[in-house]
């Protein structure tokens, strides 16, 4: 209808390419993409040991073999250990933009182009996140964003939003998404059900104009967690490079102890989490792919002390200062 029109139109703007298609979630918006792109039984898609399971079940769902690629100190996939892992059965690269930083894509776009593999970007937590002003989805053949209530811009639903600069890649999204169907009598392709809801759409168009104060909002929240945490030695802080614009879905640092922090936080109100304990790649339901601990040992060490604090819009400084004054 009308309003998931104007919410496309609006969100391509938003991002800066020329198309988006509306799903309805996050993780359909890189299994569609997959699709779209032909990936299927059989296949390898490269990702980050360190994702959010939505990613590795979009892919796994198609019947294909996740790849694990390592990550680096800004919790995104390490570039340098990218090429090690490329094979004749990979078909797809899916780079994570994890916690609202994002991958090194100046580095991982020549090393796809020069084998030819396309990329898709899982941008679920990385709405406006950018390099050098070239914004996250922007990047690949297919851009994939969470609207999940939890996302720096959210619905009141579930709901994801796929971006594309391909006039092919969309029409086939829009085939996809929607059973197949051509039009009412025809079914051009198996396809799904995965219409971004018209209700949600509203909810979009209501949200996207305050899109950019939502992520200054979080990086100037960011910037006050950093000023107060750089001076104690049992906080690290990851990197924060000049040229990136990392706007925040999570506000993680890592820290010494880190469970004791974590339950004292939580003993004096604050919402702190760990993403994730367990890495994905040695939960349970992928024991079949034969990793062991120590396989990635740099997601490992993280996941050993990863803190992640509260960091969103809502908050006022009185509460970000009980978060600093608690830690310290």
């Amino acid at each position: 209808g009308k309003e998931l029109q104007k919410f496309e139109k609006g969100f391509s703007k938003l991002i800066g390419t020329r198309y988006a298609v509306g799903v309805n979630s996050g993780t359909d918006a890189i299994k569609l993409s997959l699709r779209a792109l032909g990936v299927g039984y059989g296949d390898e898609v490269i990702t980050a040991a360190n994702t959010f399971v939505a990613t590795v079940g979009a892919i796994a769902e198609l019947g294909a073999k996740p790849v694990f690629v390592d990550c680096d100190n800004t919790f995104c996939m390490d570039p340098e250990k990218l090429e090690s892992v490329i094979s004749e059965k990979t078909k797809a690269i899916v780079p994570v933009h994890y916690s609202g930083y994002m991958a090194d894509m100046p580095k991982i776009v020549p090393i796809a182009k020069h084998y030819g593999i396309p990329l898709i970007e899982d941008a679920c937590q990385a709405i406006l996140s950018g390099i050098e002003s070239k914004n996250a989805g922007t990047w690949g053949r297919t851009g994939a964003f969470s609207l999940h209530p939890l996302k720096n811009l959210n619905v009141w639903a579930d709901g994801g939003v796929i971006v594309t600069d391909d006039k092919d890649i969309c029409e086939t999204l829009k085939l996809i998404r929607n059973h197949g169907l051509s039009d009412r009598d025809t079914v051009a392709v198996l396809g799904c059900n995965s219409r971004l809801d018209t209700i949600q759409a509203v909810v979009g168009n209501w949200l996207l104009p305050t899109a950019l104060e939502i992520s200054e909002k979080r990086i100037a929240n960011a910037v006050h967690y950093d000023s107060k945490f750089e001076g104690l030695s049992e906080i690290t802080i990851p990197p924060r490079p000049n040229n990136y614009r990392i706007v925040y879905h999570l506000y993680m640092v890592l820290a010494r102890n880190r469970d004791d922090l974590l339950s004292y936080c939580v003993d004096h109100g604050i919402e702190a989490k760990v993403h994730y304990p367990v890495p994905i790649y040695l939960q349970p339901a992928l024991q079949y792919l034969g990793h062991k601990c120590g396989d990635f040992p740099v997601t490992d060490k993280q996941a050993k002390s990863i803190i992640t604090f509260p960091c969103d819009q809502h908050l006022t400084r009185q509460e970000m200062n009980h978060v600093i004054y608690t830690v310290k």
